[in-house]
């Protein structure tokens, strides 16, 4: 804590020696806003992850619970049951996940790593904890295989041994085949490492082992040593049993399959190569990619299903990664996107020796989960419930809103639903165990993703489940003249034209705009009517940052920034492409307002959902491209929209389809501009651009008549003197005209001539690094100048070098005046200077509350009803105020502003400020959200160093600052976000969305929120034997597994073979509860729903036993009385 008190005497010390107004508050203002929040309102923890995981590795299912898992490199477990049903759990090594086991329907999972260790998993509890950790010294991990209702685990090694594991304990047994005993003592090579285990599912005693080498091994458990031995030249990859146990198949490197009988010594009984090219003169089949799995699954009528993965022929180049099932005489070829990682066969027993009854395939591959439908004709694939398409392009920006309008999620599912493909399974999906959390969380969520592809993807985020609600393609607005990208890569790369860049949405009017790559801005509206577009409307902006040319002919102004030329009135809009109208002389010689994307200028047919309402572009100028869009800002209420880049900002009024302003940020400073900026050399070869700059100008420009020889000329352009940026007739209080169209003409046909001029030539140019790019914008009403009593929309502009600058807005009264009458834009100067970037505004008023910025209600855009009718539907709301204040003139507001390095709170109208908090010294802020929790307002915020801050307002007081993530990488940077109500996300892995929370009290319920793995189910019942197998000893043979592996019989393993480490098991979710007494409750409560959960289970267990003992004394007494008169010849 003394670091904060020090940094706060040193804070001091700095305001005392600026001149910023002082830290210390005046006692009036002091007790002006009774804070709420306090540190213990505040905890971190994970709360959910969703998404692909990231580069899986394996795969398991318990065919009872109905569960699957996915194992990764990055050592990330997954569990999936029915949709709404996830849970993630993370191995500490980190190492890569190498065979996934459940324990089936015991709630249990084994999982052995490439770091050579075991572990068992305890899935009873919401948050899966290891039990057992076993760590192998001297041999490397091959494979695993634990029977069916077996405690004894088989792991094979890399040396080619069998070592036994019980379970139960995670010791390890005295038992193991060695190598050189299973293989024929004659061989002299080593046969490998062991790629499989598996019993005879007929005889438990009997043990299949696969060597690498082409080697299979029948092992007597109780006579230690090999019954049978199966020799084949290739490499094997695995086994599979038929069920009765009479024969098994092996899929090998060269592409075949073959079958062996089991008591068939020397050869298959049968070769397979599959894709292979039979030739005609009887020679073997060309050899073809090795076949990697493969099944044998049978069933009661009709043929078995043999499936497998991989075999295809070498000369299939390009053929995509391929699923084979052959049924009978037919076979099926599956293409699959990405290569496949694994596959597992569903069946209806979990009993290896019945019939096998297979009726789904889950195929794992490198990016997607497909699961197959045997049951149909054609296998269709079953519609995958998860969110598993986060990466389906990969994301480039996400926007997280917490506590949005009810009617928002049906609205977006009612338009989204109608996207979905045809085609799929008509059944319910296969993967269907657990159970939902008791959420109490009331409220909706919704997280935007921003795509490479230029798609908008809208996802239900509420009660920390997760569904696609929408897809929205921007890159339709376009015309795509390149070749479409590789579905397959997941980085972005410099080939997507379209990819989003910032997005900028009103939940309340349903009003979206996005910024992408390529330098535009598409403005959205929402409709649920479909509609065509005959030409879809295109703005043209010139953001020109550049010197004034003293070296040009006529000595004329160079430099501001501009929109593109003024065609003549009776011009037809600008809708794609290059403009065709005429330039100006700066454009005319070097193709200068070229778009990096071409409009496309077919009719476009929009379907219900988001319907593009307006294209903004900036062009190329003078042979440079646009610089990016570094900030986006809407307000619905205003109708205007503002973009900035690294040379300054434009406002567009998207009623009007016009820009109101386009500015570079260093004019909005006036003649008050504090930094000296050093003037670049002129470049020679540019050619005035002739803006014009007389104030007097202003308006006659709006004809459009006027040619660039015509237009006045700044008194000052050859004049370098900086405080000259605005002409002397301007004051800073300047007011800027949008330029309006003729009165009475339709604002749509005279959109070209809307362009506002830049106003300063003599503005001189920076080097890069200087420039002043916007990095924020923020709408509100609020006082635009010093003193005033009365408020007034304004807009807000942040910027890279610390300053945050007013705009007051003069808009026209709502109706028929706002489609016809200019907006009208004053800068007022600058309110405040921070260090740092500045990242995000906010306003309270004088009670502390939390001001939200204005907004129009959504309505339905494409109705056809009457003028008068529809005007009342669009009728501007007046700005949303809380009700707890009227805002009387006396009242002041509080402006909230959060830079990369710290925090001030300035009072309005005074333009005081009342409060300063150094967030970081030696690393920046990444994200900065003022977020509205349910016991108040703060600022939280993300630092480049991984560390997660709270901060009161308006005092500022640090509440929490937790050391999260030790290393953020850039997706982490790009993509974290903070919401209302302590929800937070960001991009943990390039297909996977982290879930954290802040708030105190979302971690205390999270335990109820989280889904249930396990539930208790019946074991179906085993297969039955059948009279006569019972009679002639047919059927499964059962082994006392116990009897062999136990310490009695087989002795003691040597201790340095493996190293038991008891795991942290029992109690859950601790990571996430921090110390204190609220922990100490959750621990206990936690410890007590654990104890009751086993004696639940025990009070279970004796019933079942007391149930069993009653069958069995009842068919004694019946065996009995059946038995008691026979003669000893009827036996």
């Amino acid at each position: 804590m003394k670091k904060f008190n020090i940094r706060k005497v040193l804070d001091g010390l700095k305001e005392v020696s600026s001149s910023t107004p002082s830290v210390q508050v005046g006692p009036q203002e002091n007790h002006l806003v009774q804070e709420t929040l306090q540190s213990d309102h505040f905890q971190l923890c994970k709360t959910v992850r969703h998404g692909f995981p990231y580069q899986p590795s394996a795969m398991a299912f318990d065919p009872v619970q109905k569960i699957l898992a996915i194992g990764t490199q990055s050592g990330a477990l997954r569990l999936f049951g029915r949709p709404g049903v996830e849970c993630y759990c993370q191995h500490e090594s980190g190492a890569a996940i190498i065979q996934l086991q459940f324990l089936i329907n015991e709630g249990a999972l084994v999982s052995a790593l490439a770091d050579d260790s075991v572990h068992l998993w305890n899935l009873r509890q919401k948050r899966p904890a290891v039990l057992h950790s076993l760590k192998f010294n001297k041999e490397r991990i091959t494979f695993c295989h634990l029977p069916f209702q077996s405690k004894w685990l088989y792991i094979g090694t890399e040396r080619g041994n069998i070592h036994i594991v019980n379970v139960e304990s995670f010791m390890l047994s005295g038992y193991v085949i060695m190598w050189n005993k299973a293989i024929e003592l004659s061989s002299k090579a080593h046969p490998g490492p062991v790629v499989h285990i598996s019993d005879n599912p007929m005889d438990e005693g009997k043990l299949i082992i696969g060597f690498e080498s082409g080697i299979v091994v029948l092992w007597d458990l109780k006579s230690k040593k090999a019954d049978y031995r199966y020799t084949y030249d290739e490499a094997i990859h695995s086994v599979a049993w038929h069920h009765e146990g009479k024969q098994f198949i092996c899929s090998h490197s060269d592409g075949t399959l073959t079958i062996w009988n089991v008591r068939g010594q020397g050869k298959p009984i049968q070769t397979i190569t599959p894709h292979g090219k039979q030739p005609k003169d009887g020679k073997k089949p060309e050899s073809c990619k090795p076949i990697l799995k493969v099944e044998y699954k049978t069933t009661r009528i009709g043929d078995p299903f043999i499936i497998f993965s991989g075999g295809l022929s070498y000369d299939t180049v390009g053929r995509r990664p391929c699923l084979t099932v052959m049924h009978g005489k037919s076979i099926a070829v599956l293409e699959m996107d990405y290569p496949i990682v694994d596959f597992l066969t569903l069946c209806e027993t979990p009993y290896p020796n019945d019939f096998q009854e297979p009726y789904a395939v889950v195929v794992l591959l490198e990016k997607d989960l497909v699961v197959i439908d045997l049951a149909q004709n054609g296998y269709p694939i079953f519609e995958n419930p998860y969110p598993l398409t986060i990466h389906e392009s990969p994301v480039t920006c996400c926007e997280y809103f917490a506590d949005c309008p009810v009617d928002l999620i049906p609205a977006l599912y009612s338009v989204g639903s109608r996207q979905k493909r045809q085609g799929y399974s008509k059944k319910e999906w296969p993967i269907s165990g657990g159970n939902w959390g008791q959420g109490t969380q009331s409220y909706s969520e919704i997280i935007i993703t921003g795509h490479a592809d230029g798609t908008v993807k809208f996802w239900d985020a509420s009660a920390i489940m997760l569904q696609v609600l929408y897809k929205l393609k921007t890159a339709k607005v376009f015309d795509r003249n390149r070749s479409k990208e590789d579905k397959g890569n997941t980085e972005v790369s410099d080939e997507d034209p379209f990819a989003i860049q910032i997005m900028a949405w009103c939940p309340e009017s349903r009003m979206l705009c996005v910024a992408g790559v390529s330098a535009n801005v598409l403005i959205y509206r929402f409709s649920k009517l479909e509609v065509t577009t005959e030409v879809v409307q295109l703005l043209e902006v010139r953001m020109q940052y550049e010197l004034n040319e003293t070296e040009s002919p006529d000595g004329g102004g160079g430099g501001g920034e501009q929109t593109s030329a003024h065609p003549t009135p009776g011009a037809s809009p600008q809708t794609s492409g290059p403009p065709s109208h005429p330039s100006t002389s700066s454009n005319n010689s070097d193709g200068g307002n070229i778009p990096c994307l071409k409009v496309r200028s077919t009719p476009l047919k929009q379907s219900p959902g988001y319907q593009v309402d307006l294209v903004v572009q900036s062009v190329w100028v003078s042979g440079e491209p646009p610089q990016p869009i570094t900030s986006l800002a809407l307000n619905s209420s205003y109708s205007l929209v503002v973009f900035g880049n690294s040379n300054g900002l434009a406002v567009v009024d998207y009623v009007q389809k016009t820009v109101v302003l386009n500015l570079g940020t260093v004019e909005l400073y006036g003649s008050n501009d504090p930094y000296q900026r050093q003037p670049r050399s002129p470049r020679k070869t540019r050619q005035p651009s002739g803006v014009v700059m007389s104030s007097t100008g202003l308006c006659d420009i709006n004809e459009g008549s006027a040619t660039s020889e015509d237009r006045c000329k700044s008194p000052t352009s050859a004049k370098m003197s900086r405080k000259l940026s605005l002409p002397t007739e301007l004051k800073p209080d300047l007011v800027l005209l949008s330029v309006c169209p003729p009165r009475g003409a339709n604002p749509l046909d005279h959109r070209d001539n809307s362009f506002s001029r830049s106003r300063s030539s003599s503005v001189t140019s920076i080097d890069k690094e200087a420039r002043e790019a916007a990095s924020s914008f923020h709408f509100c009403e609020s006082f635009a100048r010093k003193g005033d009593s009365t408020l007034t929309p304004c807009l807000y502009v942040g910027t890279s070098l610390g300053t945050v600058l007013v705009l007051a807005l003069t808009l026209p009264p709502a109706g028929e005046q706002r489609q016809l009458q200019p907006v009208i834009i004053s800068p007022t100067g600058m309110l405040v200077r921070l260090k740092g970037s500045v990242l995000r505004m906010a306003f309270l008023d004088s009670a502390g509350t939390l001001l939200p910025s204005a907004f129009e209600p959504w309505y339905e855009p494409n109705v056809t009803a009457d003028g008068e009718e529809r005007e009342k539907v669009r009728k501007r709301r007046p700005v949303s105020v809380s009700p707890t204040t009227s805002q009387d003139f006396n009242e002041s507001q509080f402006a909230v502003i959060c830079s990369e390095k710290q925090a001030k709170v300035i009072s309005l109208p005074s333009q005081t400020c009342i409060y300063k908090h150094s967030i970081t010294e030696t690393s920046f802020i990444l994200r900065a959200d003022v977020v509205q929790m349910n016991q108040g307002v703060c600022v939280a915020c993300f630092c480049a160093n991984g560390h997660i801050m709270t901060l009161s307002v308006p005092g500022l007081r640090p509440l929490m600052d937790v050391n999260y993530l030790p290393l953020t990488d850039m997706r982490i940077a790009r993509t974290f976000c903070f919401t209302n109500l302590g929800q937070a996300m960001y991009l943990c892995s390039p297909t996977e969305i982290q879930r954290i929370t802040y708030s105190q009290e979302t971690c205390e319920n999270l335990q109820e929120m989280l889904g249930e793995l396990f539930t208790p189910v019946e074991t179906p019942e085993a297969p039955n034997r059948g009279f006569f197998k019972g009679l002639f000893g047919g059927g499964a043979q059962s082994l006392d597994r116990e009897e062999l592996f136990g310490e009695i019989a087989a002795g003691k393993a040597s201790r340095s073979l493996a190293q038991h480490i008891p795991g942290p098991g029992g109690i859950e979710g601790m990571k996430g509860a921090a110390s204190g007494v609220v922990g100490d409750l959750a621990r206990a409560r936690i410890a007590l729903d654990e104890r009751g959960q086993k004696l639940g289970e025990l009070e279970d267990r004796t019933a079942a036993m007391m149930a069993s003992a009653d069958s069995f004394s009842k068919h004694a007494h019946d065996m009995m009385l059946k038995c008691k008169d026979k003669k000893w010849y009827q036996f």
